[in-house]
């Protein structure tokens, strides 16, 4: 099986193509350019790069929040648009589920952070266990908070990682001192390769998204613009 996995949610443009779950090929872009305008030619360039043309695509996954409203808005209509021509599968992939999947680690009792910046002084994000290679198991639902009201509810060791991490680093520190730690700046963004692998496990558990109703995940409409 041949997915084609997008990420626009934050300030990064990624894409991937995998067979099965080994990475073919994978464009990661952090320039700070619209995702509108770099976007078409990365998939291009990035379909070009291994020979692959859409119409050997079994299936596409984007990443629908949440993250920046005009960039999910990018990624989706865009993957949605090529979904419909080719008439092809098409699944919707939580940021926060393909940002998580940058953590190794072997220890189910280390709890997974990611956060990405909301604006406001707040930070969207969802709590995750290891649960084997490339699986996570997420053990709090996606939601939007303010880091200093929210880490004082993590019980035991932390890995924390994304760009809210980066921002509100001194917070965690002075409130889990020593339970807290974090992943290189490298491992911070989403990357598309990780997008495709929670798309494809979707898949193939029968969980595929209704093309005409795939829309983003803002979780916060009312104040989604801000963060663009």
């Amino acid at each position: 099986m041949i997915t084609f996995a997008v990420d626009t949610s934050v300030t990064t443009t990624s894409v991937a193509l995998l067979e099965e779950d080994n990475i073919l090929a994978e464009l990661f872009i952090h320039t700070g350019r619209n995702h509108a305008e770099i976007l078409l030619p990365a998939i291009e360039r990035l379909l070009a790069s291994v020979g692959i043309k859409k119409t050997q695509i079994d299936l596409l996954a984007v990443t629908v929040g949440p993250g920046s409203f005009t960039g999910l808005r990018v990624g989706t209509s865009t993957v949605k648009g090529l979904a419909f021509v080719l008439k092809k599968p098409v699944v919707g992939v939580c940021t926060l589920d393909a940002l998580a999947l940058n953590v190794a680690h072997p220890d189910v009792r280390t709890v997974i952070c990611p956060m990405v910046d909301a604006g406001r002084g707040e930070v969207y994000t969802a709590l995750y266990r290891s649960a084997g290679p490339d699986t996570c198991e997420k053990t709090l639902q996606e939601c939007v908070v303010r880091p200093d009201e929210f880490l004082g509810s993590i019980h035991g060791e932390v890995v924390f990682l994304g760009g809210g991490t980066e921002k509100y680093r001194n917070s965690i520190n002075d409130i889990l001192p020593d339970r807290s730690s974090f992943v290189p700046s490298r491992f911070n963004h989403v990357r598309a390769g990780a997008v495709g692998i929670v798309g494809r496990k979707r898949f193939c558990n029968g969980d595929i998204s209704d093309i005409m109703a795939l829309t983003p995940n803002y979780l916060r409409t009312s104040y989604a613009t801000e963060i663009d």
